[in-house]
């Protein structure tokens, strides 16, 4: 366990060194990956997302493909699909993107409603139905998508039960005016890229995604979980609040968490720390919320505050 722990921690610092200032959301976005879990970014262009895939990618051995969702996308670029073969007088299936290990999904809210629906099979199935032949994709099977803030020109929100389907959701944001400073001064000819070294497999990957199921969480921290997706469901704020499959997300993610902190067990203040990341995108505000400017992220910090933290001594 130690010795892919380390390894994890030299895979985020290669990333590191390619995106700079954004250690925590690099951490997060592994923690994720080590959880079987994909990833939402709403971002800005140009903050280095693409980058950011290839970095992970590069590191872990990963192969890696990226696709530009406009209008024009159809699902079976993504799926695949059968092209006849005079030679061979068949048709022959030919692999959509999906066939890979880390598949960016740039700008998913600008593609059609078809098109997000093949992605999200084939992200919670990690298999893909083509002329009724179901293929199963690589393993490890992980989801960069992306997506432009809302309101942005051509886009359009994405179905609640897709931004369900993705674990957890944040920003990577413009970076802090020192680490931009860095980038500017090491701008030059050779892509940053190219400093990335292979750090492990994807064999190795996948038994470090079992050590996690491995990590213990005590009986009252699941009891205080749960209590705090509970409150988003009768909260004065919210329209409609997580679902079990939130609660799930975020025992997933505590354990990674904890994991990659060289812990065995989660404590309480694992799973405040990945409560945002994995309620955000899962919650939606109610009229009297947007009428008095209250965002998602304040509301999830009051529900920590107002849920009693679990006991952790030993009862007498």
């Amino acid at each position: 366990m130690l010795e892919h722990i380390e390894k994890a921690h030299s895979v985020l610092n290669e990333v590191n060194k390619v995106i700079l200032g954004k250690e925590n959301e690099i951490f997060e976005i592994m923690t994720s990956f080590l959880a079987n879990g994909h990833v939402l970014l709403e971002d800005i262009p140009g903050v280095g997302k693409t980058t950011l895939a290839l970095a992970f990618s590069q590191a872990m051995d990963m192969e890696c493909k990226r696709v530009q969702f406009t209008p024009d996308v159809m699902p079976s670029d993504l799926t695949g699909f059968s092209v006849y073969r005079r030679d061979k007088d068949k048709f022959i299936y030919q692999p959509g993107s999906v066939f890979c290990n880390l598949l960016l999904a740039d700008e998913i809210n600008r593609t059609s409603p078809k098109t997000q629906s093949a992605l999200l099979e084939v992200m919670e199935e990690r298999k893909v139905s083509v002329e009724g032949v179901t293929r199963e994709v690589p393993s490890p099977f992980l989801v960069i998508a992306t997506q432009n803030p809302s309101g942005a020109s051509g886009t359009q929100f994405l179905p609640e039960a897709q931004i369900d389907r993705f674990m957890i959701n944040l920003s990577l944001g413009y970076p802090d005016f020192e680490s931009e400073l860095d980038i500017a001064r090491t701008t030059g000819a050779n892509s940053r890229l190219e400093n990335i070294s292979q750090i492990l497999t994807t064999d190795i990957f996948m038994e470090m995604q079992n050590d996690i199921h491995n990590v213990y969480i005590k009986d009252e921290v699941y009891r205080y979980l749960l209590q705090l997706v509970t409150a988003t469901r009768n909260h004065p704020y919210i329209e409609r609040g997580a679902s079990p499959r939130a609660t799930i997300a975020l025992v997933k993610m505590s354990k990674a968490f904890a994991w990659l902190k060289g812990r065995k067990f989660v404590v309480p203040s694992d799973v405040q720390t990945q409560l945002p990341y994995v309620l955000t995108h899962r919650i939606i505000t109610n009229s009297s919320a947007r009428l008095g400017n209250v965002d998602k992220l304040s509301i999830i910090r009051g529900i920590i505050q107002t849920v009693d933290l679990p006991y952790m001594g030993v009862k007498r």
